[in-house]
Parts: C-alpha cells; structure tokens; sequence
C-alpha cells in the first residue's frame, strides 16, 4: 500500500504538506513529493483539488456489527455495598439503549452479592449478569477481567461502560487489551451519533485543553470509563428485570495475587459529590487570605469550598477541593462561582449543579452564559455582604 503524486496534475498549493501530520511532503521544483515517512494515513489526498495524490489503499470496512446488542455497565461493589457511579451508569446507559432500541445489563462480580440485583433493576438493569464466587470476594484484577472476558464472549454485548474509579482504571484497559478492542478513558460525555448509531466518547485531551470526541468504528464492545459524578442517576420504578447466573471456573494459582491483609487509610477528606450547596473560588480571588470569606459563607450556607484548579497550584485550597476537568465533577443544587472566568476545563466539572450564581467584576466572564444568576462586582465586597444578609437573615 502506498502514496504517489501525480506531478503533472500538480498545482504546487501546498496544501497536502500543510495537512500532513507526518511532514512527509516536500516541495521540489514547486511539485510535492512524498517522502519515505509517509505512513498513507490519508490526510492529505481528500484535500488535494487537483486530485494528483493518488493511492492504491483500500478503505478499511466496518464490520457487520448487527449481532453485537446491549448497553452493560459493571456494577462496581466492595463488601457489598455498590459504588455510587455505576448507578450514575445505568442511568445514562437507559438513555443510550434506549436510542438504540437495546438492552441494559449490569454486570455483578463478587460473593454473596445476590441481593444487590434488585438494586441495579431498580435503578434500570433489564439484566443482571450474577457471577459469585469465593475468588471473586474482593477485587483483583486477573479474576475479574477473565470472568468479565467470558461474559463478553458469550453475550457480545455493543457497548461496556465501566466507574473510572481505582478499580475501574485498572480492570477496564486489561478487559479492553483481553477481548482486543479500544478503550477511551476518563470520559464526560457519551452520546449515540444519530447518523451510524455508534457510541460518541468526549473526554479532555492535551491537559484539558481540549476536548476530545472518540469514536470505535471497527471493534466491539465499544468500551468507556466514566467519572464519578458525571452522569445522572435515575431510578426506574417498575422495572421488572432478569437475574442470570454466570458459571465461575477459576483457580487460585490463575489469579496468581493473593490479598494478605486489607489496610484502610482514616483521612479527613472531602466528599464534594455529596454537598447540595458548593462556594467555589477562582484567580480572582487573588490569595489564600481571601478565600476566608468564601469559607465563611459556606459555613453559613451548610456547604463546602471548592475551587479551580489555578488556585489548587497556588495552595490556597487542597487537591481534594478542585473542580474541573482535572478535579472532581460535582453536580449541587447550588454553586457559587466567585472570581471563576468560566473557562471549559472548569465548567465541565460543574455544568451539572441544579443552580448556578456566577460573582465576577469582569461582566463578559464566560461563566455568565451558564449561571442562573449574575452579580457584576468585587466578590471581597459582595461575598461578605451575601454573608451578612444570610445570617441576618437566620438571626445570627
């Protein structure tokens, strides 16, 4: 397979050297050559309106993927308790199936663990898939990913969504490198693209700069970890669903890890994803001593502090309190954004909160064309005054 030019057909634009990612192309004589770096990705032949770039590159076919059905979320549990996202999970996978006109499983690993299928149908599994198993008991990832590849194999499920939590970011790219597809990592959005009915996976790229859309045309299932607090839950009252027993087959020497004791770090530590109201602080802050006030209204407020993540490099506020692309997603029922600009990495951590007051002296801060409330002025003068008039308000 490879890349040629037809010299005579050449104009000499330059477009095709400009396009390609490669600099595989140079200009000789006002003609463009291909050079030896090319790897015929094609970037430059749709571009060239002289149609001198030729290529004797077969497109690639997308397979017949008719046979593959059903959007699956594992059910992420430790102890027996299951893990808030994979909630968040089925909740978008009932929206994606339902584009597609399929079902949603869940898929449940562990022992003793029976009693959560009711759960997961509750909250939109039309199928549990049961796998229990003493060597399932706790989380190791050789037993787990050669269970979740036998369901895999055996189902041919179209899509698998999985928590990008610890367990998560360590099972799903050994599962993806198992049954040998693709896997997009950290996403913030999923949506079913209307025209090829093909999962769209949007995630940060290039240090949240940029927003990344992925799509896997050739393999399948199509396969995405998901932020915790990303997605909404929705219970689906009524639901009748199945449970559905998987055979487990394994052996200690398989697993080849052996858990010889479980140790759990007591650290105070802020849970942001429960907090119904969130005081949030950017640059315009302007230092450590001024995020007292933002503490001080949320202590007023029942909330917590939270912040970008310019102010988190600062020190102002700990890792833990960052909201962003790169921090957590969070979804209040109140947010105030004080000296936020609004720039994207941060507003996709916070687009989900119920109600949004933006406090910013620049009044073409971009976080006003997402707040439900606006004040244009000093936060140091505004925040105190908003402090004020809550705890008169409740005669403190």
């Amino acid at each position: 397979m490879s890349v040629w030019i037809e010299v005579d057909l050449c104009s000499g634009c330059k477009r095709c050297q400009k396009a390609c990612p490669y600099g595989a192309i140079e200009m000789i004589d006002g003609k463009a050559h291909i050079l030896d770096r090319c790897t015929s990705c094609g970037a430059c032949i749709e571009l060239c309106r002289e149609k001198a770039i030729q290529t004797d590159t077969k497109p690639k076919e997308i397979p017949d993927f008719s046979d593959r059905q059903g959007v699956w979320v594992f059910a992420e549990q430790r102890d027996g308790k299951l893990s808030r996202v994979s909630l968040e999970l089925l909740g978008k996978a009932q929206e994606l199936a339902g584009v597609l006109n399929q079902d949603v499983s869940a898929v449940l690993l562990g022992y003793q663990v029976a009693k959560l299928s009711k759960r997961l149908i509750g909250y939109g599994a039309d199928n549990v898939y049961l796998a229990e198993h003493k060597a399932l008991k706790d989380y190791r990832t050789i037993a787990y990913t050669k269970v979740i590849h036998e369901l895999v194999e055996k189902q041919n499920p179209n899509i698998l969504l999985m928590g990008a939590t610890h367990i998560g970011r360590d099972l799903a790219p050994r599962l993806s490198r198992r049954v040998g597809v693709g896997l997009t990592a950290d996403c913030t959005e999923l949506v079913i693209d209307p025209e090829e009915g093909i999962l769209l996976q949007t995630r940060p790229a290039f240090g949240g700069n940029v927003m990344a859309t992925i799509a896997s045309r050739y393999s399948r299932p199509q396969m995405a970890t998901v932020r915790p607090g990303v997605m909404e839950v929705k219970q689906k009252r009524g639901n009748k669903g199945n449970t559905i027993k998987h055979k487990v087959s394994i052996t200690e020497k398989e697993i080849a890890a052996k858990i010889l004791e479980k140790v759990r770090e007591k650290k105070k530590s802020v849970s942001l994803n429960d907090a119904g109201i969130i005081v949030a602080g950017g640059r315009g802050v302007g230092s450590k001593e001024g995020m007292k006030a933002l503490f001080s209204l949320a202590q007023v407020m029942g909330g917590e502090v939270a912040g970008t993540r310019i102010i988190v490099e600062e020190g102002w506020i700990p890792v833990e309190r960052q909201v962003g692309q790169t921090g957590q997603t969070v979804r209040p029922e109140i947010y105030v954004a004080c000296g936020i600009s609004g720039a994207i990495q941060h507003r996709a951590g916070m687009l989900g909160s119920r109600y949004i007051i933006a406090i910013n002296k620049d009044k073409s801060a971009p976080i006003f064309d997402v707040a439900d409330w606006g004040i244009v002025g000093d936060l140091h003068e505004v925040v105190p005054e908003f402090d004020r008039a809550i705890r008169s308000s409740k005669g403190k």
